[in-house]
């Protein structure tokens, strides 16, 4: 099997996030915050160093204030719904995900109000656009780090420099961008991150998080037991507990550490170096094909590694699924969850095939996908 469908689930993960979950379901069956016995205290230690790992990743000076949900969608959630209220205005790009449209979409019943500012047809966005969108009741700039439709890598530093300038709060999406672009939360002005673990952070799945730099004006949007303070009836105000009730998913948090050192010791640049060159093979085979359109910048370093497709005379999904009957190849076809970036590149009616490569892919296999693809469009001019 040729697996091009990291943007959706990074696949395989390195074989200590296997070994370390495995070892953590085994051997410490103690539940975070809950008693003092030596299981307990192990799955404390276990999270707390998964913190502080994901602290140092995305700089950020305070590892309590990394908030742990079950994804980068609860993460943008918590974000939205626990920062805005009544009469609240937030901008947004033309790219974002339904987990951010559909929480502002539903937001509009409680008197928060939102503007999408319009992308270019391969993603890309201005700055200049961004700031020319703020109101006298802005509160919030929330942007994606990078489309997961076309790759687009978005200017977050230069729109974090703008919401500094503004005294805005600004949330960032990186779930495509996590363990493939470097993220430093000071250099970008990022007030809230979002992060999910089964991607390119290469964890497992039911993990993600949520930077939070200023918790006083963030409420929780779920109250209950957090093993600290369980005398009071309210909820604790002391980080992370405020936002982290009910028992944590620590074997799972564990396992997202272990991915985290892989990419550490391997290198963030090493990493990127590789998917650039993957990314740059696919763009370059896909150019000169017939019948084919490539979405997204041409500059394969203004992109992460997603790229998508449309074959003329094939739907998206009959094209994932020959290249998953004839070859092994695994794609991901349709909308990928991004209404609004498709309606930005003009696939909203038609969807598009996307091939997303990770790390553990090699150039031998790029190349079986092109060549896959090019017998497809053969299959197609000759039906």
């Amino acid at each position: 099997m040729i697996y091009l469908n990291n943007a959706a689930t990074s696949w395989p993960k390195p074989e200590t996030v296997y070994q370390t979950a495995d070892v953590f379901l085994r051997n410490l069956s103690g539940s975070v915050n809950r008693g003092v016995n030596k299981g307990a205290l192990d799955a404390g230690l276990a999270v707390l160093e998964t913190r502080e790992l994901l602290a140092a990743f995305f700089n950020i000076r305070e590892p309590e204030k990394i908030i742990f949900t079950g994804n980068a969608t609860q993460a943008l959630n918590l974000a939205l719904q626990g920062l805005l209220k009544k009469g609240d205005h937030v901008i947004i790009s033309s790219m974002e995900h339904n987990a951010v449209v559909r929480p502002l979409y539903a937001l509009q019943e409680k008197g928060i109000d939102f503007s999408v500012v319009s992308c270019s047809a391969d993603g890309t966005l201005d700055p200049g656009a961004v700031e020319r969108a703020i109101e006298p009741h802005t509160r919030l700039i929330c942007l994606t780090h990078a489309s997961n439709v076309t790759g687009t890598i978005m200017p977050i530093v230069e729109v974090g420099e703008i919401a500094r300038r503004h005294r805005l709060q600004y949330l960032v999406d990186t779930a495509q961008t996590a363990g493939e672009i470097p993220i430093d939360v000071e250099a970008a002005g990022i007030t809230l991150l979002a992060f999910t673990g089964h991607k390119g952070l290469l964890g497992p799945p039911g993990t993600g998080g949520l930077y939070i730099r200023d918790p006083d004006v963030v409420s929780p949007l779920i109250y209950g037991g957090t093993g600290s303070h369980s005398e009071l009836p309210e909820q604790p105000e002391v980080l992370p507990d405020k936002y982290e009730s009910g028992t944590i998913n620590a074997p799972a948090i564990a396992a997202l550490g272990a991915g985290i050192k892989f990419i550490q010791e391997t290198g963030l640049e090493k990493i990127r170096r590789h998917t650039l060159e993957l990314t740059a093979m696919l763009l370059e085979g896909l150019k000169g094909m017939p019948g084919v359109t490539v979405y997204g910048p041409a500059q394969p370093e203004k992109r992460v590694a997603v790229v998508s497709i449309n074959i003329r005379g094939l739907g998206a999904g009959e094209a994932a699924i020959w290249l998953a009957e004839h070859y092994d190849i695994v794609t991901r076809s349709g909308l990928h969850c991004a209404p609004l970036a498709h309606r930005t590149i003009g696939t909203l009616n038609t969807g598009t095939l996307r091939l997303s490569p990770g790390y553990f892919n090699t150039p031998a296999e790029i190349e079986t996908a092109l060549e896959a693809i090019k017998k497809l469009i053969e299959v197609v001019g000759g039906a």
